[in-house]
């Protein structure tokens, strides 16, 4: 969950990683690029080029893995320290040769055949990696059998190369915490401004994407924390309608608003990993509501001409404020209009004004009844909420040394799900899908548009996170509904996105609009490393 966005909606192989010094890199001149760390064989590429090196023999899984590992070890560790990726898989050169084996044999899975991919340390994996949430008190806590959407991952010949660093318990400790950082993990950064914060709680993911860690990644999300890092990291990100990915597996917070999403440096891309892990999961009784509305393959549906005669509701509120967001942001709603669609001007932020503080009552409610079940399902020290509590208390120095754990606290004081102040909490925010529903019929509206999240602020561990105005985070968030983010363009080397929003499973709708957007805007840039913002 993007915290920062969260509290002004409601209250206005052999490789090892060291944990990351809070120092600055100084072997980078601030304000310039660092062309060392630019320049990379797999630079920008996608999976369909990726698969076109390994069809053509001139790379394989195991050298593509390889290359990866390098490269990891080159920008987390030796370089900027970018410190997205927390743990590397021992086995992922072991996976790499046995895709090598099957691609020789003549059997290939699918697109993600031999593609390698980073996961967020939240998601369990049935191997010798820690499933963390990048807190020291679930240090050691190895899951028996992998999440849902992992098996479907290994299906789909995908290679797990690691897990990406969060914001320790996907922001969901304190109200002054720092996103991108954890106790485990330490701070990641922004690779565009290394002094800049990458936003969160899949900060990891979003920071190692757009880096070129990875081919592409996945991120959780509960309110913001897949679109918010993907804008303010350059890439394009996915919010699913809730059901359409299982969460089995996944520590949670919210099993009302949580869900698993694709972030990757195309929409192609992201389309290709949005359909491989779709499926029905028994053990998410959700995903069973996506019978009939899911696809194995979302990039039959990625358009030129998706725009074409659409109507898009503008959100009003993000045409004043900052000036460059607003010209970036203008600029986007010109090529939209370049494309065929027709614009409406929306109030919908004020729409749901009244719904953010129901929101955080059922999320404190949700989370203790999801974690505590979490716990019991693996063979881990921690076995409740209070267990965690307790034990950031007893080690204090190296478990908050900088925000505390409030929101953790303010959780395991909340009774069962049966209270009548989280049901009538749940009641409230399970209304914003009418309310929703309703201005894009009055409308006739087919996506909703806005900037998806402000500009990455600068790290600071002291003060936390501070708030750079715009988000358009909660809206799909409260509703269950699917978002997606592309990138939109720069404000001084500082990437912004523009979000797509629409009703529930119209992934394949929205995801026309925004290749459209992409393919003329054509805004993703590599990131240059810059120390620290330098005019």
């Amino acid at each position: 969950m993007n915290r920062r966005n969260f509290l002004r909606n409601t209250s206005n192989a052999g490789l090892t990683l060291a944990t990351i010094s809070l120092g600055i890199y100084n072997e980078v001149n601030a304000g310039t690029p660092n062309e060392m760390f630019v320049d990379f064989d797999l630079n920008e590429i996608t999976i369909t080029e990726l698969q076109q090196k390994m069809i053509s023999g001139n790379q394989s899984a195991v050298s593509l893995t390889k290359m990866y590992l390098k490269r990891i070890k080159e920008i987390d560790k030796n370089g900027p320290k970018i410190n997205a990726v927390i743990e590397l898989n021992p086995d992922a050169l072991k996976i790499a040769e046995a895709m090598d084996k099957e691609r020789k044999a003549g059997r290939i899975r699918g697109q993600l055949h031999g593609i390698p991919v980073l996961i967020k340390d939240n998601i369990n994996t049935g191997d010798s990696m820690m499933t963390t949430a990048g807190s020291l008190a679930m240090k050691g806590n190895i899951a028996t059998k992998d999440a849902f959407i992992v098996t479907k991952l290994r299906e789909a010949g995908a290679i797990i190369i690691g897990k990406t660093n969060l914001s320790e318990w996907a922001n969901f400790r304190s109200s002054r915490s720092t996103s991108g950082w954890s106790s485990r993990g330490g701070q990641t950064r922004c690779p565009y401004i290394l002094d800049r914060n990458p936003s969160g709680s899949s900060a990891g993911s979003g920071a190692a994407t757009a880096a070129n860690l990875c081919a592409i990644a996945i991120g959780t999300e509960t309110d913001g924390s897949i679109v918010s890092p993907a804008s303010i990291n350059g890439l394009v990100g996915i919010k699913p309608t809730v059901g359409l990915w299982s969460r089995s597996g996944i520590i949670p917070i919210s099993k009302t608003q949580d869900t698993a999403g694709p972030m990757a440096r195309t929409v192609r891309d992201a389309a290709i990993l949005l359909g491989a892990l779709t499926g029905i999961d028994n053990a998410d009784e959700i995903t069973k509501e996506s019978v009939g509305k899911s696809y194995k393959d979302y990039t039959t549906f990625l358009d030129k001409d998706g725009l074409k005669g659409k109507r898009i509701g503008i959100e009003k509120s993000h045409l004043r404020g900052h000036e460059g967001i607003v010209a970036v942001f203008k600029e986007a709603i010109q090529e939209l209009t370049n494309l065929g669609a027709s614009i409406v001007e929306v109030d919908l932020i004020k729409s749901l004004e009244d719904i953010g503080n129901a929101e955080f009552q059922v999320l404190l409610y949700e989370f203790k009844d999801g974690l505590n079940s979490y716990l019991k399902s693996v063979n881990g020290k921690m076995k409740s909420l209070e267990d965690i509590i307790a034990f950031d208390k007893l080690n204090e120095t190296n478990a908050m040394p900088y925000f505390k754990q409030e929101t953790l606290i303010n959780s395991q004081l909340k009774g069962d799900l049966n209270s009548k102040e989280y049901i009538d909490a749940l009641t409230k925010t399970l209304s914003s899908r009418k309310i929703i529903a309703d201005l894009m019929s009055k409308n006739n509206i087919d996506a909703l548009c806005g900037v998806t999240n402000g500009l990455a602020g600068c790290i600071d561990l002291i003060n936390g996170d501070y708030d750079t105005g715009f988000s358009l985070s909660q809206p799909a968030a409260i509703s269950g509904y699917p978002h997606i983010t592309v990138p939109m363009g720069f404000v001084q080397e500082l990437p912004l996105g523009i979000s797509f929003i629409s009703t529930a499973y119209t992934e394949s709708k929205l995801l026309g609009m925004a290749y459209a957007y992409e393919q003329v805007s054509k805004k993703r840039k590599a990131p240059k490393f810059i120390t620290s913002f330098k005019p």
